[in-house]
Parts: structure tokens; C-alpha cells; sequence
């Protein structure tokens, strides 16, 4: 009799309610908790929910309060690590139903939602001739990629794409929908800051309102270098970050990676001009092959050699440092240690490295101010810098803790030499996309905006909800502040 009249469990009251619930026994199931970006994500939640809407997502989160019940966030599933937007024995609530993107010609807005990709986003968008300053990787989730900050292939001209966002549909802790604006007479204009790089402590996008941009053929793509260059490429790298304030339409990525890339450059101008004189240190060095060539934002994201590789087990570690050769040509050596040391570790060579820069000017924490800030603090870099990425990716459980310890060795090297060889060589922001589940990056924020997004968190979910029950991603209560 006790069971007969037993409460359902939080999956049974949701399913229920007409909210899709996966089980673990189901195909469905097994499908989406696979197609995780990367290995590391892939954990066993006792179930996934799968909302088609706002007020559905308001159902989920007040039934899983209720029951207390654990539950993880997911966009597009494209963070790196086990935790992040995933859950053991909880409930992954899977936004991937929410995937619209809808260009209103009135206001020059489009509604994302935040389950959909960008390579879908940039193609919804190309017939009316319109992008938005969203991710450069195809398959990268649109709330993921927002809500930690996104550098773009845009933000030289108008900022990161947190700082394109117009207004929030969140629903939060207590199941309330709202709208977070940035108008200066908007109640939730401290929500909306707060969620322009803090992440996921304060409620559950549902809709992300852009500015819109015009379209253009873009040029772009790879370039292969030959391994004689690289000592070559760190001069090209700073001269190029340099100069980012006379041309804003052209942005680059350098790598040094094992497998797949070699030594390489990835252009892209937004304007459309080839070979533009920004890139002609690069253009000077010999090269192996060229890709670039005029092409679309829907068709660069797109291409299969411009996304990384699926089913991996995946590390990442990030700095923030200063515009040096010196770092660039460091970072490179200790790269190629790596390297070396786990070839004979994976003697089949079925691995990936990365050594990945950036520019990050001044200019970048210049536009966040006057498009009317976020919370990430970029504002007070004072000198150009560089965006380091080292990452690893192996096909095992037992290759990945390997290599874990060596590309956090390995970066953590690159800091100290910074630090010691290069006055104001360490910069202080560490970027939420790219930082590993050790890492600080809320922390990085600065202890005034820190102080903020902690009493923006405790205004809107004075219970802790997004700080207890939702474990995954970088948490502002156990940021430090003394």
C-alpha cells in the first residue's frame, strides 16, 4: 500500500506533465548523451529532459526544486570537461529543442535560442543577408558559447558576444519568467550584466535577443606552414596584435599542434579584402598550402577542417598574457616537450595537441565599456595581450589523466616564465570558455565585479538554487574574495 501511494519520482511527475523525459534504457537517450563534443562529457544522468520552451523549462526547474533534485544545463555540449553541462544521477535538462533563430527587420534584432549551433544560427540568418557576432565553431552550443563572455570573429569591431546581447529571457530559481535588459530604466538591467559572462548562476536562458549585422562575403581560411617558420611566427603574431585598431575587420588564430594542423594560421576578414596588409608579416613566410579564399560565415564555421574532432577525451587550460615574442616562442618550446613525451606515451600517435594564440588588445576590453559593459572585466587590461589555449586530446580514460598533468605542467610553465622573463608578462583575466574545471576564471573578474555577480546571484535566487542543485560550471559562491 506504501508504494501504491508513493510520490512519482521528479522524471515521472515531469513526463506527466507532456515534458519529453529520456531514460537511460531508451535509444533516444543513448543518442543524445552521446553526442557530447567531447568523451569527457559523456556521464550517465538518470534522465534527460527535453523542453520545447520557456514555460516547459519553468515546469522542469520548479518540479526538480521541489524534489531537491540535482540537475545539470545543457546548450550545444560543447565544453570539454565531466561536469560542466552533464550530471551522474541527476537530471540534464537538454536545450537543443530550443534552437530558433528569427531576424526581425524592424528592430535589427534577432531571437536565439539557446539549444541551437551557430553554423544553424549563421544559415537561418544568410537569406536575409544578417549574421550576429556569435561563435567561430560550427558546432559550438549558442548559451554556452554567450554566456562565458564569446570571442568572435567580430568583437574587434562590436565587442564579445555577450556585449551584442539586447536582452535575456531567463527563467529563474523560483520558476519566474523574466526578461533581463540592458535598458537603463530596466529593473533586471543588473540580471542582464550579470549574465554577460557569468555564466550559469542565475537562471536558465531561453532566449538570447542580438543585435543584427550586416552580411558580406568574408575572406578567409587555413594556411600550412612548414616546421622551419616557427621561429618566425611569434614577431608575425605580436606586430599583427599590435595593429588591430588600423583594421578591425581582419582577425587571425595562430597554431602549433600536433596532428591535424601543423604550423598554422586561421584569417578571417569581415570585410571581405584578400590579403589584406594586416596579415603581410604572415603572408611573407613560406607556406605549405592556403585554404582562405571569399566565402561565407555560414560555409567557414561549417567546413569540417575548420571544427575539431569528435569522440576525443579532451583537455584544456587557458592564460591570459602579455602581446611578447618571447612567451609565443616559450609557449612553442614547451609545446614541442609535450609533444615528445607522448609520443612515447601513445606510441600510435592517435592524439591531438594544441598550442593556440589569440590576439586579445586592449581595444577588445575598450568595446565591452562603450557598448555598456559585462562582467567579465576585461575593461582594466591595460596592454595588448594574447589568449593562450594548450589543449590535448586522447582516446582514453587512462591517456587523459596522462596527459592532464602535462598540459597543466605545461601551462602553468608558460605563466611562470611570463611572470619572471617579461614585466607585466601575466594578465589577469582567464577566459570562462576556454578554462579548465581547476581554473578561476570568475575569479579573474576583479573583486568589485566578483562582489557584484555574487549579490546579483543572492537577489534572484536567494536560495541557492543555481549554486547547490546545479553543480556544473564555475560557481560565483566558491569564488573567493578576501
Amino acid at each position: 500500500m506504501g508504494n501504491f501511494f508513493s510520490k512519482p519520482t521528479a522524471p515521472e511527475a515531469l513526463r506527466k506533465a507532456g515534458i519529453e523525459i529520456l531514460s537511460p534504457d531508451t535509444a533516444e537517450y543513448q543518442k543524445r548523451n552521446g553526442s557530447y563534443w567531447s568523451n569527457s562529457a559523456k556521464l550517465s544522468p538518470k534522465a534527460i529532459a527535453r523542453p520545447r520552451n520557456a514555460k516547459e523549462v519553468s515546469a522542469i526547474v520548479k518540479q526538480l526544486v521541489s524534489a531537491s533534485e540535482k540537475f545539470a544545463i545543457r546548450s550545444g555540449g560543447h565544453t570539454q570537461w565531466a561536469g560542466a553541462s552533464n550530471i551522474d544521477n541527476g537530471i540534464t535538462i537538454d536545450l537543443g529543442r530550443l534552437d530558433w533563430a528569427r531576424y526581425d527587420a524592424a528592430t535589427e534584432t534577432v531571437d536565439i535560442g539557446p539549444g541551437g549551433r551557430w553554423r544553424d544560427v549563421y544559415t537561418k540568418l544568410a537569406p536575409h543577408d544578417r549574421v550576429v557576432a556569435g561563435g567561430r565553431e560550427g558546432n559550438v552550443g549558442v548559451a554556452g558559447l554567450i554566456l562565458g563572455g564569446g570571442n568572435t570573429f567580430y568583437t574587434a569591431r562590436h565587442g564579445f558576444a555577450c556585449d551584442n546581447v539586447v536582452s535575456f529571457e531567463v527563467v529563474l530559481a523560483d520558476g519566474r519568467i523574466v526578461t533581463a535588459s540592458a535598458d537603463d530604466d530596466a529593473a533586471t538591467k543588473d540580471l542582464c550584466w550579470a549574465l554577460k559572462g557569468g555564466s550559469n548562476n542565475f537562471g536558465i536562458v531561453t532566449n538570447f535577443r542580438m543585435r543584427a549585422i550586416q552580411s558580406a562575403p568574408i575572406w578567409g581560411g587555413l594556411t600550412f606552414y612548414p616546421h622551419q617558420i616557427a621561429p618566425a611566427m611569434p614577431e608575425a603574431l605580436v606586430e599583427f596584435t599590435g595593429g588591430i585598431r588600423q583594421d578591425v575587420d581582419s582577425n587571425m588564430l595562430c597554431f602549433f599542434a600536433y596532428t591535424g594542423l601543423g604550423i598554422a594560421t586561421f584569417f578571417v576578414q569581415t570585410a571581405g579584402v584578400e590579403k589584406a596588409p594586416a596579415y603581410s608579416k604572415f603572408l611573407e613566410l613560406p607556406s605549405i598550402m592556403s585554404m582562405c579564399q571569399a566565402t561565407t560565415v555560414v560555409d567557414l564555421v561549417s567546413s569540417p577542417q575548420n571544427n575539431l574532432p569528435i569522440d576525443y577525451h579532451d583537455i584544456w587550460f587557458t592564460a591570459t598574457l602579455k602581446n611578447d615574442a618571447r612567451i609565443v616562442r616559450k609557449a612553442y618550446e614547451l609545446h614541442e616537450a609535450l609533444v615528445a613525451e607522448m609520443q612515447v606515451h601513445i606510441p600510435d600517435g592517435d592524439f591531438w595537441t594544441q598550442c593556440l594564440f589569440q590576439p586579445l588588445p586592449k581595444l577588445f576590453g575598450e568595446n565591452s565599456a562603450r557598448l555598456g559593459g559585462n562582467a567579465m572585466g576585461v575593461e582594466r587590461q591595460e596592454v595588448d595581450g594574447l589568449l593562450f589555449q594548450a589543449a590535448a586530446m586522447v582516446r582514453t580514460p587512462e591517456q587523459e589523466a596522462f596527459a592532464y598533468a602535462r598540459v597543466k605542467a605545461w601551462v602553468e610553465a608558460v605563466r611562470a616564465f611570463a611572470a619572471s622573463e617579461v614585466e607585466g608578462g601575466v594578465l589577469e583575466w582567464t577566459y570562462l570558455n576556454y578554462a579548465d574545471r581547476s581554473q578561476d576564471p570568475l575569479g579573474s573578474y576583479g573583486a568589485a565585479n566578483v562582489k557584484k555577480l555574487k549579490g546579483v546571484a543572492a537577489k534572484y535566487d536567494p536560495n541557492g538554487v543555481f549554486q547547490r542543485l546545479c553543480p556544473g560550471g564555475f560557481k560565483v559562491s566558491q569564488v573567493r574574495t578576501d
